[in-house]
Parts: structure tokens; C-alpha cells; sequence
């Protein structure tokens, strides 16, 4: 009576934890270095889908902040209407309905293309608002300086807002990019081979989940490290060429 609850305590017969040095190095190293090339397949498309998100958010964020800001109440409406919509469903519904419900209306993207364009509506959208808030922050008199100076609406917009603007922008857009970067897991959900792809089918061959998955924590907060310390850098230099320092 007394062999069954000590069976039960630990995990019915498997093994413990005791022999994981030793399984780690017997076991899972082997494999890491076996699928290696998988798995350096499976991180060049995790980054491949973080750039091309982040260009489309980008470009979606610049185009629908702007518009957010419009003296016409249509456009304004419309870009208010896309921003919250956006934002206030979940990306999680939003790439499933693109690779599951868009092909029965006769449009189909590849799972990559689902991916990208799902990360850079959701993100786009939170861009939006850093975009308006920010050239919302630029001192009006700076706007009245250029309209004296005789400076048109896209000039003025062009050489005096947004350089302004985007020194405010670049850090919540760091932000959303290690935010984006921490959603591409995402994608293994709807058939792309990304680097959680590849990690879980290191785990299904180890049988070693604490190890697989800590290796893809580690990996995944490397990339977070180098895209802020990028960030960082673009942050100081915009600040440099507005002469306001922490340019060196």
C-alpha cells in the first residue's frame, strides 16, 4: 500500500528529476545539434516575418494616423473606425479569419502572406496612434512659424512636423516592434514553419520540454535585446538631428 502513492508523487514511474544534467547532455544536445539547420531555417523566417510586419504596420500606421487628423469628418471617421476596429479585436481572430475564412471568398494567401498581412493590420492600427499622438505633440507655434514662413500644408507637414514628430515616435514604436516580434509564435498555428515550429518539433523528438521551450525563451529574448538596442540607436539619432543629444 505504501509503493503506489510514492509511484504517484513521482509522475507514476517516469523519470526524475535527478538524471537531467545527465539527459541534457546525453539526449537533448545531440538532437540540438542535429536539427540545427531546421532550426536556423525556422529563426530566418520568424525574423523574415518580423520586418516584413513591421513594414507593413509602419506603412499602415503613417497612412491612417494622418488620416486621423484630416479637417474632413469622412476620412477622419473612416480612419478612426479602421484604427479601432483593429485594435480592439484580437490578432488571434484576425490571422485565423484570414487563413480560414478569406479563401471561401475566393481569396487565398499563402500562410506567410496570412501572417504578415495579420501582424501589420493589428500593429498598424496601435501605430496609428502613436503617429497621431505624436504629431499632435509638436508645439503649435511650430506649425504657425512655417505658415508665416508661406509653407504649404505638405511641405510644412513634410519639413517641420514629422521631423519633430518622429523623435517622439520612436520609442513607443520599439514597443510595438518587440510586441510584434513576441506575437510571430503565432504563426506555427496556421501551418509556417517559424523557429516555435521547429521548437516544438525538437520537443516531440527529445521528449524534453523544459529544455526546448527554455531554449526558445532564450532565443526569442536575444532577438528582443538586438531590435531595442537598434531601436535605441535610431531613437539617438533623431534626437542628434534635432540637436537635442544623446547623439553619440
Amino acid at each position: 500500500m505504501t509503493e503506489f502513492p510514492t509511484r504517484l508523487a513521482t509522475g507514476l514511474g517516469e523519470p526524475s528529476a535527478d538524471g537531467l544534467p545527465e539527459r541534457f547532455a546525453t539526449d537533448f544536445l545531440p538532437e540540438v545539434r542535429q536539427a540545427l539547420p531546421r532550426l536556423g531555417e525556422g529563426l530566418l523566417v520568424t525574423v523574415e516575418a518580423t520586418v516584413l510586419g513591421a513594414a507593413a504596420a509602419l506603412v499602415l500606421a503613417y497612412a491612417l494616423g494622418l488620416l486621423s487628423r484630416s479637417a474632413r469628418w469622412p476620412v477622419r471617421g473612416g480612419a478612426r473606425v479602421v484604427v479601432e476596429f483593429f485594435r480592439g479585436t484580437s490578432l488571434y481572430v484576425q490571422l485565423f479569419w484570414l487563413f480560414f475564412a478569406l479563401p471561401i471568398l475566393g481569396f487565398r494567401l499563402e500562410p506567410l502572406g496570412c501572417a504578415v498581412l495579420a501582424l501589420g493590420l493589428n500593429y498598424g492600427a496601435y501605430g496609428a496612434e502613436v503617429v497621431r499622438g505624436a504629431i499632435a505633440a509638436v508645439p503649435r507655434a511650430q506649425s504657425e512659424a512655417a505658415v508665416a514662413l508661406g509653407m504649404g500644408p505638405g511641405l510644412r507637414l513634410r519639413r517641420v512636423i514629422l521631423p519633430q514628430a518622429h523623435a517622439l515616435m520612436v520609442a513607443p514604436f520599439k514597443n510595438l516592434l518587440v510586441q510584434l516580434l513576441k506575437a510571430t509564435p503565432l504563426l506555427s498555428l496556421v501551418t509556417v514553419p517559424d523557429l516555435t515550429f521547429e521548437i516544438d518539433q525538437l520537443r516531440s523528438a527529445t521528449g524534453d520540454t523544459a529544455a526546448a521551450y527554455l531554449l526558445l525563451l532564450v532565443v526569442y529574448g536575444a532577438l528582443a535585446m538586438v531590435l531595442s538596442l537598434l531601436m535605441n540607436a535610431l531613437e539617438r539619432a533623431a534626437k542628434a538631428r534635432l540637436g537635442q543629444g544623446g547623439g553619440a
